[in-house]
């Protein structure tokens, strides 16, 4: 009797090495992982102001480290654009060494916020930001392929659309070698045999030709290298992280799986302390390049991670002159293909427009444009998620109200106070009531209403003396326990707080 195979079976190793044709997904997929990553790697070594191999070299370590201590199989893990805008001016102003003591210092940073468990704050960010997130991303990957458009020979154009044709239509016949890898194999082979003159990856950049090698930075170990250093490995720490865990969560939701984002967390850490180590200018999760892992080429287990460094290793050092060869039309096919099938397309359909809160579409919109300004995914989440929180919480605002409820006798009144109460939506809580016109004594009725914070207690203590200064005495009842916990640690001892 077969084992039943389930999403979470299809992430073992083991059950890939017994399956010759599951082995051969993972193989395959690595390979066109890794012929996508050489020229995206020397690009963001060019961002970077270092050598191309500083990034190869990257890419390498990343990928082959992360397959072993990361927390979700099948996602790539290499050195990125984002990385790169962030250590560009560390760069330029203090050189190689110093990059490379920041990444190491970064990836201890990765280490300690992972152990923190820094990974649970992914529940915070919300649908309309991953939405945003995804969408923006294929824009970016899409607007990286410009430059490889613009102002080149016009056969480049045939070569995309052809590559593009492979990579739609082959699926429909066969699905035994990726598509992708069909069309940069072929694509390449007719360049050499037609004798195109496009351009290839070999423009690009010089590729290395020998292995990276193990080293120690060339810093002075004192607190004036770690003031240098320590920003711009915070940044790399928070951008690696918040980049990585992303795509876990979107690799999850694609293969119907669950990822250790702690550990993920950690294992980035790790990685980029390796890479440091060898030279590498760090990196993080590639959501172009897991795409191409997980959706295009069906990749499920850390086979295809750990292949895509090493076939990236023997590719740019053992094959660099056969690699310098390939066109960049058959990489940009492939990537045009990959933010196509990135794009969440539902998300801007005119149907879902109309039945998506204004306030879900606001949030999306903020995510996608202040990511494709700033070509940060980080910034254009954290801006997503401030926006989202700050609509919630004007929306929960307008949720909570003061209703006069009964009156026992002539010297007493009954407010009922309904919602939840925190900063946004407790401020207005001290202009509803009558200090004036109410009876001397008042009941503030609190059973349909929560306290979230300290604002609340304060707004609660500046009614009960307002009361107070008219001669009047107000008397809070209906608390549940957390409620009055909270109320009764704080009130009287907020001062200054109304």
């Amino acid at each position: 009797m077969s084992t039943p195979t389930t999403p979470q079976h299809e992430q073992s190793v083991l059950a890939a090495l017994r399956s010759p044709r599951r082995l051969r997904t993972e193989v395959l997929a690595g390979l066109v992982v890794a012929l996508a990553l050489i020229p995206e790697a020397i690009s963001f070594s060019i961002i970077a102001g270092v050598d191309p191999r500083v990034g190869l070299f990257a890419s390498f370590t990343m990928a082959v480290t992360i397959a072993v201590v990361g927390g979700r199989p099948a996602m790539i893990s290499a050195a990125t654009g984002a990385v790169a805008l962030v250590v560009a001016p560390l760069v330029a102003s203090h050189g190689l060494d110093y990059l490379i003591a920041a990444v190491i210092l970064a990836g201890i940073f990765q280490m300690v916020l992972g152990g923190l468990g820094v990974a649970k704050l992914m529940r915070f960010i919300p649908r309309s930001v991953m939405v945003g997130f995804v969408n923006a991303l294929a824009i970016l990957i899409f607007t990286a392929q410009l430059p490889h458009l613009l102002g080149v020979p016009w056969l480049v154009y045939p070569m995309v659309a052809v590559g593009i044709a492979i990579i739609v239509l082959l699926p429909r016949i066969t699905s035994v070698i990726p598509a992708p890898l069909v069309a940069i194999v072929l694509l390449t082979a007719v360049t050499l045999v037609a004798g195109l003159s496009v351009p290839n990856v070999g423009d690009e950049g010089e590729l290395p030709d020998s292995l990276p090698a193990w080293l120690i930075p060339d810093v002075p170990f004192t607190w004036d290298t770690l003031t240098i250093i320590a920003p711009f490995a915070f940044t790399m720490a928070l951008v690696g992280l918040l980049e990585s865990l992303m795509t876990a969560k979107l690799v999850d939701d694609i293969t119907d799986t669950h990822s250790d984002k702690s550990r993920e967390a950690v294992g980035q850490g790790v990685a980029n302390i390796v890479t440091g180590f060898f030279g590498g200018m760090g990196g993080c999760a590639m959501i172009g390049q897991t795409m191409i892992n997980v959706k295009s080429s069906g990749a499920r287990t850390r086979i295809s991670t750990f292949l895509a460094g090493v076939f990236l290793l023997i590719l740019v050092v053992g094959l660099g002159d056969v690699v310098a060869m390939i066109p960049m039309a058959a990489l940009v096919a492939v990537m045009i293909m990959v933010s196509v099938a990135t794009f969440d397309w539902h998300s801007i359909n005119p149907k879902t427009l109309r039945r998506m809160p204004k306030s879900e579409i606001a949030v999306m919109l903020a995510t996608v444009v202040v990511t494709v300004v700033t070509h940060n995914l980080a910034y254009g989440v954290i801006v997503g998620v401030i926006t989202a929180m700050v609509l919630f919480a004007r929306r929960v605002a307008h949720l909570t109200e003061v209703v006069d409820v009964a009156h026992p006798d002539e010297d007493t009144r009954v407010y009922a106070v309904r919602g939840e109460l925190f900063f946004a939506s407790s401020n207005d809580l001290v202009y509803q009531f009558d200090y004036v016109g109410d009876p001397e004594n008042v009941v503030i009725d609190m059973s349909d209403a929560h306290i979230w914070d300290a604002s609340t207690v304060a707004t609660l203590d500046a009614v009960t003396t307002k009361y107070a200064a008219k001669g009047k005495t107000a008397t809070i009842v209906g608390l549940d326990g957390h409620s009055a916990d909270r109320h009764e640690r704080l009130s009287g001892h907020l001062a200054g707080g109304h």
